[in-house]
């Protein structure tokens, strides 16, 4: 006994000192606040670390674990109506890729129970919740909640409460009752215990700085893509067209060339301040959290598809799309008050006569833009108009540079086509989400690849002259460059065509619905878990093994598969996952999947894949007590979990672990490693460190 408690004691000092690496982002805490004699609200709110989130308990199939909570039965009480919720954020969560509500900084849970006679009672119950950050979740954890009832005549209109830290529930067997419906909205009390926030770890403020370049490097490819937008407008019928006009004007307006650099440079900042002040208000309109949220709801993305379909059949000559002519004349007739004044109206008249051809670009980017959220729409259209105004500005400031330029022609309509065959397909993206959302798996990857497939099939044609559309001139033969671009399309159009049977398509990663949203998840011909078959080498298939990604041979018991590595002569990588985790999902799809890395994981290394998430009960006759908590594990999943943080002092999934026969690690263990070349290295050094 003295030799537990030894071990006890110096795991307990080995955690701490290594807390950095034990990620515990969520602290909750409970009170009871009386409603009537007979009626109380046990308040449940989880206090939740800067960049984390904590999920609903309602959240789509294939997502996160749902925040579940279970009362041990008391006949002292009775519930009352079912658990709610404080109002939570809901958008598109990049771990998932799937629209989750889920709650930032803290969350409020309420139960309504009345009291069934005139004794107090003590409710105890327990949470089950899951985590995650933005590349990252944690493994279910388990929280006990204990809320002390007072008997009803000597209750007075207080509230108590209770910080969980200390809580300690009783390890007897009792009956547990389930209740997790959820509403909308919950009147928020101000009377809820304010727990003490737990700083954020080393390895969280880590994770924070790599969020905040994130941030950076979205708004960054938000202008990047807007500014080449800009640059594709200006070579469309109603813009290019405008470029001559616009010189021949500050040609004969300026009575010096320093005058016209002046005027031009006017000129190009009023286009600016035009579409950045659009971006603007848009953002204020709406508000840019309203915006992230409208872009990720499911009716907002079937408007959003409508949209920029209609955009797309206009830019492929099925109608135009034009402002009305009065308000062009009103701006015609400002300009030619000359001055500041009248450049800026010129400009202003650009906007609304190439609107025909602009207000579908600037459609879609402002859409693209709003699902970034925050000063997104305000940055793309800073990088279009930067991009539409820089030549209006250089040509009118050098007007020697217009012969240069290539005559208007059929070309220009070339563009706009070119430019409808893009946004018909980029409005599958749209439409894509919306059925992530309602889980309908009307468009799956399959479908969704199809689709796209046909398009960009068409857009070849196209290009080759096969296909011919309104406002095309006639063609007599194709142009070199034409050719070249009609090429690039096939070629695009065929290297999709392989995914429909399970290829990754990394180059178009992000666009299609996530490969386990599909018809096959990991490819036709891909033999699940469990379900038997031929192996990946020519050992005969090992009992207690199963075929895990790729068919590699798996073993989900960290014994069973040790022994087998020792028998055979192979180190082993013990893979630390989750069913409900993404990014391992992520490193099995993208990384795994590459000949040489799939090479050595079947050839020269035992796969131990250990799901922390796994909820089957663990077998009958093994008690495992948690060196942790105190308390009894029950899941198998709660098992490899505590394994994860003993041994390895992390919590973190994926977590990759090489180690030889005597349970030594090979090299360091690293986490989510989405580089090819990097993870390769791993694998090869720790390999090689076993055969020494």
């Amino acid at each position: 006994m003295k030799k537990i408690y030894l071990f006890l004691l110096l795991a307990t000092i080995s955690l701490a000192s290594v807390q950095s690496q034990i990620l515990d982002p969520v602290k909750w805490s409970t009170s009871v606040k009386k409603i009537s004699e007979t009626e109380y609200d046990l308040i449940a709110k989880a206090t939740i670390e800067d960049k984390w989130h904590l999920y609903s308990q309602e959240v789509p199939p294939d997502g996160p674990l749902p925040t579940l909570f279970t009362f041990e039965k008391n006949a002292a009480y009775k519930a009352v109506g079912k658990i709610k919720e404080s109002k939570g954020v809901t958008e598109h969560d990049p771990v998932f890729d799937m629209v989750i509500t889920f709650f930032a900084n803290s969350a409020t849970f309420t139960k309504r129970i009345q009291l069934t006679g005139n004794k107090g009672t003590t409710v105890k119950g327990e949470v089950e919740f899951m985590v995650c950050d933005d590349t990252r979740c944690l493994p279910p954890a388990y929280v006990d909640l204990v809320f002390e009832i007072p008997a009803p005549q000597k209750t007075e209109s207080v509230v108590t409460t209770k910080n969980t830290d200390n809580i300690k529930v009783s390890e007897e067997s009792t009956e547990i009752v389930e209740d997790t419906v959820v509403v909308d909205t919950l009147l928020e009390t101000n009377e809820v215990l304010n727990d003490t926030v737990k700083a954020a770890s080393d390895e969280s403020l880590t994770a924070l700085e790599q969020n905040k370049k994130q941030d950076k490097k979205g708004l960054w490819t938000i202008f990047i893509v807007a500014f080449l937008f800009g640059f594709t407008a200006l070579l469309t019928p109603c813009v290019f067209p405008m470029i001559p006009m616009t010189v021949s004007f500050f040609t004969k307006q300026s009575k010096s060339k320093a005058a016209g650099i002046k005027n031009a440079i006017i000129y190009g900042i009023a286009i600016i301040v035009i579409y950045v002040v659009l971006g603007a208000i848009v953002t204020a309109i709406f508000g840019a959290d309203a915006l992230n949220a409208l872009s990720t709801n499911v009716w907002f993305n079937i408007i959003f598809f409508l949209l920029i379909i209609f955009f797309a059949f206009s830019f492929l000559g099925a109608y135009e799309i034009t402002l009305p002519s009065s308000w062009a004349t009103k701006a015609d007739k400002q300009a030619d008050r000359g001055g500041m004044i009248g450049i800026f109206f010129m400009a202003l008249a650009l906007a609304i006569v190439s609107f025909s051809c602009t207000g579908p670009i600037i459609g879609y980017l402002l859409v693209e833009a709003a699902s970034k959220g925050g000063i997104a729409p305000f940055v793309g259209m800073f990088g279009f108009s930067l991009a539409l105004a820089l030549p209006f500005a250089l040509f009118a400031a050098f007007p020697g540079w217009m012969n240069s330029l290539p005559k208007s022609g059929g070309w220009l309509n070339t563009v706009k086509v070119f430019l409808g065959f893009l946004e018909l397909a980029l409005a599958f993206k749209f439409l894509s989400n919306a059925d992530l959302v309602l889980q309908l798996h009307w468009l799956e990857r399959e479908v969704f690849l199809a689709i796209w497939i046909a398009i960009f099939g068409a857009l070849a044609l196209y290009l080759f002259g096969k296909i011919k559309l309104p406002h095309d001139s006639p063609l007599s033969h194709i142009s070199v460059g034409r050719l070249s671009l009609g090429l690039v399309v096939l070629a695009f159009t065929v290297y999709m065509i392989p995914g429909l049977w399970g290829a990754p398509l990394k180059l178009i990663s992000g666009f299609p619905p996530a490969m386990n949203y599909s018809e096959s998840p990991y490819g036709v011909g891909y033999t699940k878990l469990g379900s038997g078959g031929g192996t990946s080498t020519n050992e005969k298939f090992p009992e207690g093994a199963y075929l895990g990604p790729h068919d590699i041979i798996s073993f989900h018991d960290y014994e069973v598969g040790l022994a087998y590595a020792k028998k055979i002569g192979k180190p082993v990588l013990i893979d630390f996952t989750g069913h409900a985790c993404v990014n391992c999902r992520k490193m099995e799809e993208r990384v795994w999947s590459e000949p040489k890395i799939l090479n050595l994981l079947k050839e020269d290394i035992v796969l131990i894949s250990l799901y922390v998430d796994d909820k089957r009960p663990l077998p009958d006759g093994e008690e495992v007590i948690s060196k942790i908590s105190g308390k009894k594990l029950r899941y198998i999943g709660q098992k490899w979990s505590e394994f994860q943080i003993l041994k390895y002092k992390a919590n973190a999934q994926p977590f990759y672990v090489l180690m030889g026969h005597n349970e030594e690690n090979l090299i360091d263990p690293v986490g989510y490693t989405p580089d090819v070349e990097e993870y390769y290295d791993w694998l090869q050094k720790g390999v090689a460190a076993f055969k020494k």
